[in-house]
């Protein structure tokens, strides 16, 4: 899930610092700080849209990559990310509102899901941070794509926040829930207060075996179980996860989860290629693309609060705060709302 440093547990700061973080960053409590008829993202109820309409395949870097393609090939390009534990599917209904808005829209499996396997069976199943911001510029670079807003939610935002702090010369803007949620192993040595820590149970169950093995046998109760506490107002049906619950039968889908949450504890190493990456990432860059975070108002996941991420967009940003019960897969429960932020910070 989401957040991982000192920056975005500061959750647990109280109700005085979050009054402040709404006034100083103009926090509505409206769906959007923009109409959504001022740039024409029609209405959509969630869940219109089941499926896409079809997958393609194509070898980048490590992998051979599934991703759904919507819009024109030569539109301007839109690049969505999904999370833990989900799928393509968080972007369902989103994707056709930004391809019949005039945008080229990539949509890929993130390695560990769907249809993405690994070119080579010696390749470490790695899960850090690095490693999957890095497949998507190497997806970028297998299908000729330049430049890109990109769009992310839980471990999509975060690859989306690499990309814009390592490559901005790639990420034409970006869109992110959560806001800031790039990561250090050493800030993640510090102990938290134990009610922080609460919200971790799932890394400290996946540090053990136990943990691992119970992952392997019960992926699907257990992915169902996150799915519920990180968004505890959607009305959830059995049709809609077991969508997404196929991409968890990738045969690396285990071995990256785990990897990639003992190795924010340093409980795993990392690869070696990735080292100057990650040590420029511990120190917390700054984004400087044009920048939309999001949050739902009713986000059950552990996420940092606004006020404690705004410092980090130096470029021209604007925070929005979805409301009607919306948790943590916002894409997938608001999908005009996150489709009206992608159209509004490509006009930054």
């Amino acid at each position: 899930m989401t957040g991982e440093i000192n920056l975005q547990r500061r959750r647990f700061i109280g109700a005085a610092a979050l009054t402040l973080a709404a006034a100083q960053l103009n926090i509505t409590g409206v769906a959007a700080a923009k109409s959504t008829a001022e740039a024409g993202i029609r209405a959509i109820t969630p869940g219109t849209n089941t499926s896409f309409a079809s997958l393609k395949q194509i070898d980048a870097g490590v992998l051979n990559v599934g991703y759904a393609e919507l819009g024109a090939s030569d539109a301007p390009v839109v690049i969505l990310l999904h999370g833990w534990p989900y799928d393509i599917h968080t972007y369902v209904d989103v994707a056709p509102l930004l391809a019949e808005s005039g945008y080229r829209v990539i949509v890929p499996y993130l390695r560990g899901y769907g249809t993405t396997r690994f070119l080579s069976p010696e390749t470490p199943r790695n899960g850090q941070q690095a490693a999957i911001a890095a497949d998507i510029v190497a997806l970028m670079d297998a299908l000729g794509i330049e430049r890109a807003v990109i769009g992310g939610c839980d471990w999509g935002a975060r690859s989306a926040n690499i990309i814009a702090a390592l490559w901005p010369e790639r990420c034409k803007a970006l869109v992110s829930v959560s806001g800031y949620l790039i990561g250090s192993r050493e800030a993640n040595k510090m102990p938290l207060p134990p009610g922080a820590e609460h919200a971790w149970w799932y890394q400290f169950y996946f540090a053990t075996d136990r943990g691992r093995a119970g992952y392997e046998r019960n992926r699907n109760e257990f992915a169902r179980l996150i799915w519920q506490l990180a968004s505890p107002k959607w009305n959830l049906d059995d049709a809609t996860f077991n969508r997404s619950a196929a991409a968890f039968e990738n045969p690396d889908h285990v071995d990256i989860t785990i990897h990639n949450y003992r190795w924010r504890i340093s409980l795993a190493d990392g690869e070696p290629k990735y080292d100057d990456l990650e040590e420029k990432l511990a120190k917390f860059p700054t984004i400087g693309v044009p920048t939309i975070t999001l949050e739902g108002d009713a986000n059950g996941a552990p996420h940092p609060e606004p006020a404690a991420y705004a410092k980090k967009f130096s470029g021209k940003y604007e925070h929005r705060l979805i409301t009607g019960g919306i948790g943590h897969n916002l894409p997938q429960e608001a999908p005009q709302a996150f489709a009206q932020a992608v159209f509004d910070v490509n006009r930054f």
